[in-house]
């Protein structure tokens, strides 16, 4: 069975990550923008993860470029914009593609595991986010407006287990 534990990405820095370093934590995973009109929820994201990561939870931020060109910055700029303006501390990675036909394999194996709307693969937009549980497998995917508090009692669900 293929958990998130057999996939590979590279940090905002560029370097390798092995996914399987985040064995047995909770895990919200994230594609983001910093021009989004969803991007005040980089605030909320990382009260997730201050909250929670002592407990075993970590949140991914993926941004990504393909709704609207709105994550048009370089790592240096993505990384900057995301730590002036809502003091993120959480890890983020490379841009990358969540749809088409270069779509980082990690989102490939996401939107295959939780499907959107009416069965859908496809993301629809930045800050969709899945819940991965300690093991690997994805718990389920929330729409780009659901707030990351909304996930907090699905989170202390899959910490419990």
């Amino acid at each position: 069975m293929t958990t998130i534990f057999d996939f590979n990405a590279r940090s905002l820095d560029g370097k390798p990550v092995d996914l399987k370093t985040y064995r047995g934590k909770v895990l919200l995973i994230v594609n983001t923008a910093s021009n989004c009109g969803f991007t005040p929820q980089y605030k909320g994201l990382e009260q997730v993860y201050e909250q929670f990561r002592d407990k075993g939870v970590e949140v991914l931020g993926f941004p990504c470029n393909q709704f609207g060109a709105q994550e048009p910055g370089t790592a240096d700029e993505i990384g900057a914009f995301c730590e002036k303006n809502y003091g993120v501390t959480f890890p983020l990675f490379e841009k990358i593609d969540v749809n088409g036909a270069n779509a980082h394999p990690l989102f490939k194996h996401l939107k295959s595991e939780a499907r959107g709307v009416m069965g859908t693969e496809a993301i629809k937009w930045n800050f969709t986010k899945f819940l991965v549980r300690k093991d690997g497998t994805v718990y389920k995917r929330y729409a780009p407006q659901t707030e990351p508090k909304e996930l907090m009692r699905d989170i202390e669900k899959l910490l419990a287990e």
